[in-house]
């Protein structure tokens, strides 16, 4: 039995926050049913890989769900949805404040409808202060935090490529919504859980932000340098790169002696790794050289014999081809329609032992299980065609 069946999850979730954490949910056995726009909503339609245009993040955060169009803006899509609601556990969506009160999916219009219903509302800036309308994405995040000015290097702000803030902002909200079904199985009542793109940005760089309001230091980017240890930077090879992170005095004793500089070890420079942070410049001008003169392979042999952590910088078809990558089954292969070959598709990131979860089914084509839905809420066949012809559903 998976941990969360019996859980209905309604997913109005839009890109990555919402739908992800839905994802989760529904990897460990919740009843996730995907509501969108009778024609698609963009996220369906974004970085498309398919024939008919699906996009490659919809296929990765579908997955495990049933897909539902509907018009709740229309009267009998207001009563589609007043039904749906009375049946579900957790109702998920990442849409503007306003957005969600003309919809009818706030808290407390949710509430009316069933007591006990857990609202989850990931959202740019949260639901108070001077932005709190405001929209945004991933990058707005980033950019607000201070992550982007530290990042890259001392004269351009770098944003990364991979969109950590949205994914965090899932974890966390998928994180919260168990905590409140945790709540609800001890006292009955529901709850709205929150979080914002801008508060888990935060959250990742607190670090950095304390030692501001600490110590007022005003650091700039080192690019792929660390300023809290060393050397701990990227390296060309002969043949590539590689990154290398050395933080603690065990390991930076392990490097010194590879690099033939034991002496380094009695010097004030590179006592602690707030020092060799400081002075992390001097500790990749030593190891860079040394990295030049050999190939990738023989750069992570080294490293491996002296237990020094480093890996070798992989571009997106090595990755899918690494052996570990592979052998481990992180990436998973699913069929979908209009897809010559098997969308690669991220396993469950986390494993339990006794209920772990799975992928049991591939994301939902367009509308694919919206007659399934509405029969089990009492519509007939009938009315659901003349819902269709009114484009309610």
């Amino acid at each position: 039995m998976s941990v969360l069946e019996g859980i209905r999850v309604l997913d109005f979730g839009r890109y990555i926050a919402g739908p992800c954490c839905a994802t989760l949910l529904g990897d460990f056995g919740a009843e996730v049913i995907r509501v969108e726009k009778v024609d698609g909503s963009e996220d369906r339609f974004t970085s498309p890989i398919t024939s008919d245009g699906e996009g490659c993040l919809f296929l990765q955060l579908g997955r495990n769900k049933k897909g539902l169009t509907l018009n709740p803006m229309k009267p009998e899509g207001k009563e589609i949805l007043a039904r749906l609601v009375a049946t579900a556990d957790v109702v998920l969506a990442n849409l503007p404040f306003e957005t969600l009160e003309a919809m009818g999916l706030d808290y407390a219009s949710l509430k009316a409808i069933k007591d006990d219903i857990i609202s989850v509302t990931p959202s740019a800036f949260g639901s108070t202060g001077p932005y709190a309308a405001k929209v945004g994405f991933d990058g707005i995040g980033q950019a607000m935090a201070g992550n982007m000015h530290l990042s890259g290097p001392a004269d351009q702000p770098t944003k990364s490529w991979a969109p950590y803030v949205d994914f965090t902002t899932a974890i966390l909200m998928a994180f919260g919504t168990m905590v409140a079904l945790r709540e609800r199985d001890k006292t009955g009542q529901g709850q709205q859980v929150e979080g914002s793109l801008l508060g888990s940005a935060l959250w990742v760089g607190n670090a950095f932000l304390m030692e501001q309001a600490a110590l007022a230091l005003d650091r700039v980017g080192s690019l792929n340098r660390s300023q809290g240890g060393g050397p701990a930077d990227t390296f060309a090879t002969m043949d590539g790169w590689v990154l290398v992170h050395v933080t603690g005095r065990p390991l930076f004793e392990r490097w010194a002696r590879l690099m033939g500089e034991e002496h380094w070890l009695e010097d004030p420079r590179f006592e602690g790794d707030q020092d060799r942070g400081d002075n992390g410049q001097l500790l990749s001008e030593r190891m860079a050289p040394w990295c030049a003169e050999r190939s990738t392979a023989e750069v992570l042999t080294a490293l491996e014999k002296a237990r020094i952590p480093g890996a070798p910088i992989l571009n997106p078809q090595q990755a899918l081809d690494d052996p570990h990558v592979n052998a481990v089954g992180y990436l998973q292969d699913i069929d979908y329609p209009g897809l010559e070959r098997p969308a690669r598709v991220a396993d469950t990131p986390v494993k339990l032992s006794a209920t772990p979860g799975a992928i049991l089914r591939r994301a939902p084509t367009l509308g694919e299980h919206t007659d399934d839905v509405l029969e089990a809420l009492g519509y007939s066949a009938a009315e659901i065609g003349e819902l269709r012809e009114k484009r309610v559903v």
